[in-house]
């Protein structure tokens, strides 16, 4: 048996290899030039040691694959039916449709669609006569449907209930209890992460907005979970290891607090590239800030994983531009083989030391806020919105000094750009009605800049 490679080398501690680093320095401060600070309050270090994994004693387990999917906003069931049977055949492996109007009949919608494409309905209305017409077409056509239903994202989106507290809350009992339908409380963290929460308080956020549902359900003696998991919604941004490192704390703070609740610890993750760092400037770029994104997603367990296209921030659904997303994902599992290795963050000394370090401070973020009342609580006093608000407003500085950089936006910039044509809405609109509470908001980095040019 021929001896080790790693034999021959004596083992260097991480003391050891700090030293030489500030020898190496030649008198200039270590922390100052070497230690990134974070927006979640992390130093990054300059390396890792497997020392480093000492004190860390919660394992991450992670599905054993992944589905790529197309997020489709259907404004027709025709036209919506098109669209999925038209990706299944270029290879998407599930559907994700957003369904803004009750008057979208589910059953033309689905013409076409079998089982082993799962199918997920994320209805922005709250009607249990809807949710019975998909149980109807999943009994009778033996579909893989899941119902998405989040009624406090939908107030921390909108400002108001659907109705009530009270028939909100009765009606979701309904959904969740449905026989013929894989029905599941969503919890909606995109809303965080575009609204410029940091990754600490999207984590903690979506861990006291579960607790809402758990502590609710708990206190009716009501399983939730009886015919599903709970579903996190996740936007993925640029900072690549840090979400890498997101997603998997989220798992492990999710299984803490199932634990409290002896709740299914298993959970699903949807997610897919946030809109916060994607221009209508070198907008071509965004494929590139997409590529990584979906990569992060991957990397850090999740179980279902859409893209958006490119031009998704000014341009309606077209051709080129979902053709172009669904690629993306095909290449990622098809060329770069990311369907291959379970968990490969797995070991790695920096990603584990990062999953740690956030899912700690996360959860004393989550306790701070449990002590103060809890999320429902903090969000009708604004204590959320003025965190979030807060959060937002340091990345912005950064963003706006350059140390935060979109190429092509507020560094190199063409000077001689000529900006696209929008078929939608691109800027932050505010909405006069009026609310409960204050809705938290949605904006990107490069607003502003854009809009000087308008």
């Amino acid at each position: 048996m021929t001896k080790s490679l790693f034999d021959s080398f004596d083992e260097v501690s991480a003391k050891q290899w700090k030293q030489k680093i500030q020898f190496d320095l030649k008198g200039a401060d270590y922390n100052e030039a070497l230690i990134f600070k974070s927006l979640e309050g992390i130093d990054v270090k300059p390396f890792y040691h497997q020392e480093d994994l000492l004190n860390i004693e919660n394992p991450v387990s992670l599905p054993t694959s992944w589905k790529n999917s197309l997020k489709i906003d259907v404004t027709d069931p025709e036209s919506g039916n098109q669209l999925a049977l038209k990706a299944i055949k270029k290879g998407a492996e599930s559907i994700y449709f957003v369904i803004e109007e009750e008057n979208i009949d589910p059953k033309n919608l689905l013409i076409g669609i079998t089982k082993k494409t799962p199918v997920f309905f994320d209805t922005k209305f709250l009607s249990l006569s809807y949710v019975q017409k998909l149980a109807e077409v999943s009994k009778t056509s033996n579909l893989d449907i899941h119902v998405l239903t989040d009624i406090i994202g939908n107030l921390a989106t909108t400002g108001n209930w659907h109705t009530s507290f009270k028939e909100d809350f009765a009606s979701l009992t309904e959904i969740i209890e449905h026989k013929h339908l894989k029905s599941t409380i969503s919890i909606d963290i995109d809303l965080y992460q575009n609204a410029g929460a940091t990754m600490v308080q999207q984590l903690a956020y979506a861990l006291s907005h579960a607790n809402e549902y758990l502590n609710y359900f708990n206190s009716k003696n009501i399983n939730p979970f009886k015919n599903s998991q709970i579903l996190f919604k996740v936007a993925v941004g640029g900072n690549y290891f840090f979400e890498i490192a997101k997603l998997r704390a989220l798992r492990l703070l999710w299984r803490s607090l199932a634990q409290e609740y002896k709740a299914t610890e298993e959970c699903h993750i949807i997610a897919y590239p946030s809109h916060r760092n994607k221009t209508i400037l070198d907008y071509n770029v965004n494929m590139l800030r997409t590529t990584t994104e979906c990569m992060s997603a991957i990397l850090g367990g999740a179980n279902t994983v859409y893209n958006i296209p490119y031009d998704d921030i000014y341009n309606l659904e077209n051709d080129f531009g979902t053709r172009i997303s669904l690629n993306q994902l095909l290449i990622l599992k098809n060329e770069s083989y990311f369907d291959i290795v379970k968990n490969p963050a797995s070991g790695s000394y920096y990603i584990e030391t990062l999953t740690d370090q956030l899912a700690e401070k996360a959860l004393s973020l989550f306790k701070n806020i449990e002590e103060g009342g809890g999320f429902l609580n903090q969000l009708k006093s604004g204590t959320i919105q003025k965190k979030i608000k807060e959060s937002a407003a340091k990345e912005q500085e950064l963003f706006n000094n350059e140390q935060i950089i979109l190429t092509g936006t507020n560094k190199y910039k063409n000077s001689e750009e000529i900006t696209p044509t929008f078929q939608k809405p691109v800027f932050t609109q505010k909405k006069v009605r009026k609310t409960l509470l204050n809705p938290v908001v949605k904006r990107r980095l490069s607003d502003l800049i854009e809009k000087k040019l308008q």
